[in-house]
């Protein structure tokens, strides 16, 4: 009997997920595949863009073996990517132009604040989004001005560029199609969000020329067939593509407005749904496109955090302080409490609220009683008072009190880290059963993308609770934490001066 399933694809910062789902949406197999990350100096952070393809290859493969799965078993594809990440490549061979320059990548922090001196006002009514390297757009100028080869084939009409679904899904359809959807083209810093279309203005003052740009559509559709002969003999609907963090914010069922999750990664991203209208935060937090379906946007705020997982990844490559990150649990409970540690993950800045490019690293409070367990607690709590820091502008710019928060992504599995969450936050925190959210949320909008749903509200019924946090801790004792964290992020800010 031919078996029905729906292939979700998380392509992160720090690894893909393959993930299949059958025809009742159970989680029948998961393929993983890390990428490798590339710094090239202080402060650049790229991707092998031809790796980031062949991981998607790898991590579908293994999900399919897992369950033998066959190629024409796969019903429809969904595809979620790292956001703002950018890579630009020649058309007629297929070879991008230079590495994709990562989402985190500060090289064109200083160019940033020159424009945000002369058009900080365009940018931000034109696009919902404040002018910062974080974003695509000065990417892109940064290729097109240090890689000759980007302006001469732009020259000739013959280079492409796009975020990581416009790059994957040119490669999985053989180089038929180059498109985007509205949400990822919404964290360009290009999207005018009021025309749905890219911003002749702004692509003119970083002269990037419109041609090389894919076409903005839904978030839901069929874009194209994926090739058989590129994408292991599967020829199927490419019929879903969001950024992973709207993905996430679907598949976690925050379809009505003022419903939140927040998504523990690499980064940790919080995501507010406020509807069909969009809400301007004047104290940080971005304006984003949740999602466009049948032509109208939803749309979200947008607080995300650079350093969270990638933290605890620092601990185990960079200290080598633990092997891997389920040691931290109980290591973080082993400590007792924090030990008067605090530690700033500035690697590359901050995000929100803070939004300084010039932040860096800092640990204090050490003493010669600081233990190693002292330092891997002192990781853990750092996610959770970032986290606290957005939800308070959130709750303020948009108006609507936040009295539950929906919780995914592999940190969710850290019992002490999500307890800790709740307390520093105040409220309860709800961890769906599929805790990979991004890659359900991709299959779901790929199942709506060939008329297997009609309706957001369709799939709302799916979602399942597996887990609930309530606070425990006193509000003196949260009290004291958040001002001490708060001193010391005070002192990490501005560390850098050229």
């Amino acid at each position: 009997m031919t078996k029905k399933y729906y292939l979700g694809i998380d392509q992160g910062t720090t690894g893909t997920t393959a993930i299949l789902f059958d025809e009742n949406w159970t989680l029948a197999a998961r393929g993983y595949k890390e990428i490798t990350q590339i710094y090239p100096r202080a402060g650049w952070v790229e991707h092998d863009a031809i790796e980031v393809w062949e991981s998607i290859m790898s991590a579908t493969r293994q999900a399919m073996l897992l369950v033998g799965a066959m190629p024409k078993e796969i019903t429809c594809i969904g595809l979620d990517h790292e956001g703002e990440t950018v890579v630009l490549w020649d058309k007629l061979t297929g070879v991008p132009v230079y590495n994709a320059i990562v989402w985190q990548d500060r090289r064109t922090a200083r160019h940033a604040d020159e424009l945000s001196e002369k058009y900080a006002d365009l940018v931000r009514n034109n696009t919902g989004l404040i002018i910062d390297s974080y974003f695509s757009a000065t990417k892109i100028q940064w290729i097109l001005d240090n890689v000759p080869e980007a302006g001469e084939l732009m020259k000739k009409g013959q280079l492409l560029a796009g975020n990581m679904d416009a790059w994957l899904i040119w490669k999985m359809t053989h180089g038929k199609v180059h498109i985007t959807d509205a949400s990822t083209a919404s964290r360009t810093m290009l999207f005018n969000i009021h025309k749905g279309e890219w911003d002749q203005d702004i692509l003119d003052l970083l002269h990037i020329d419109r041609s090389v740009m894919p076409t903005i559509c839904d978030s839901a559709m069929i874009y194209g067939y994926s090739d058989a002969m590129d994408f292991m003999g599967i020829r199927a609907p490419i019929s879903g593509v969001m950024v992973d963090q709207q993905a996430a914010l679907f598949g976690q069922n925050c379809i009505t407005s003022g419903s939140v999750k927040t998504t523990y990664g690499t980064g940790c991203f919080m995501l507010m749904n406020t509807g069909d209208k969009p809400i301007y935060s004047p104290n940080g937090i971005l304006t984003t496109v949740a999602w466009q379906l049948n032509g109208k946007c939803s749309y979200a705020l947008d607080g995300g955090i650079y350093i969270s997982g990638a933290a605890t990844q620092w601990l185990r490559d960079g200290l080598k302080i633990i092997k891997s990150a389920a040691e931290t649990e109980a290591m973080a409970r082993q400590a007792g409490d924090n030990g008067g540690v605090y530690f700033v993950p500035s690697f590359t800045g901050l995000a929100a609220p803070y939004w300084d490019s010039y932040a860096r690293g800092m640990m204090i409070g050490i003493t010669g009683g600081t233990t190693q367990e002292h330092i891997v607690r002192a990781t853990l709590e750092s996610t959770a008072y970032q986290v606290k820091d957005v939800l308070d502008v959130m709750e303020k710019d948009s108006g609507v009190p936040i009295t539950t928060m929906r919780c995914d992504g592999g940190a969710v599995a850290n019992q002490f880290l999500m307890q800790f969450q709740s307390d520093i936050l105040g409220i309860p925190l709800e961890i769906p059963e599929i805790t990979d959210t991004t890659a359900l949320g991709a299959a779901y909008m790929a199942a709506m993308g060939i008329g297997e749903f009609s309706s957001p509200e369709e799939v709302s019924h799916f979602w399942k609770i597996s887990r609930y946090y309530e606070p425990r801790m006193n509000k003196d004792q949260r009290d004291s934490l958040l001002f001490n964290w708060h001193r010391a992020v005070e002192r990490s800010q501005h560390w850098i001066l050229d």
